[in-house]
């Protein structure tokens, strides 16, 4: 995963997933712009622009998180220096390790198909980690949105709880689309540190599902052993 290298940074001209906007508008009367993206765009019976689903997943055959780690190149190139080199930025991986690109993330996946929301997150979570949720174990936490600067995209939030049984493949994502993911359990007592500890790159989405789960359901649990 962290075998990165020649990495170099071009405009973008086309993209199947991201187009580039300037919205024009007048506010209390001062005329104002504001550049940013539309992403994965087809809208359907089922779904909506920049709409995605993220699931926070609990295995109770040993009480741990399960997560998902990749490389993010935005994330890399956040954390990394850029030089130029014959008109192109290019980031010397020598100097800036791939690793300064590595996320722990909830599972999650855009919503690209004609399906209900529920179907999608049971869908990417036999993918990226290899559990065969019954789509009836998916709660809907919430929906919020995310990147409000830019996008403005539509996270759709779930919990599923997971066996050692369920797991069906090791996951992994789908090689044909270019997925390389790893799944990564935390305990406990891991998944609190996560929270606030910013030597790892994550989202909000993970840390708020956390905080959700350790309010919510974690207090039952622990009553239920006692």
């Amino acid at each position: 995963m962290e075998d990165v290298t020649d990495v170099h940074i071009l405009p973008l001209s086309s993209s199947k997933y991201l187009n580039p906007k300037c919205v024009y508008f007048n506010q209390n009367g001062k005329k104002r712009k504001w550049e940013c993206i539309t992403e994965h765009s087809g809208v359907s019976e089922f779904t909506l622009y920049n709409n995605l689903v993220a699931i926070l997943l609990f295995n109770t055959s040993r009480d741990v998180f399960v997560f998902v780690k990749q490389f993010r190149p935005a994330v890399y190139i956040q954390n990394a220096e850029a030089k130029k080199v014959n008109g192109e930025e290019v980031i010397n991986t020598r100097h800036f390790p791939p690793s300064l690109g590595i996320t722990i993330e909830l599972c999650a996946g855009i919503v690209d198909k004609d399906a209900a929301l529920t179907q999608v997150a049971q869908a990417e979570v036999l993918q990226e980690c290899g559990y065969d949720v019954p789509e009836n174990k998916l709660l809907k936490i919430t929906s919020f949105r995310n990147g409000t600067g830019t996008s403005g995209a539509v996270v759709n939030l779930y919990y599923a709880e997971v066996t050692d049984a369920m797991r069906v493949s090791k996951g992994g994502g789908l090689a044909s689309e270019g997925e390389l993911i790893e799944v990564v359990e935390m305990t406990v007592t891991e998944a609190r540190q996560l929270i606030f500890d910013e030597d790892v790159n994550r989202e909000a989405s993970s840390m708020f599902a956390l905080l959700w789960f350790f309010q919510n359901v974690w207090p039952h649990k622990q009553n239920c052993l006692k």
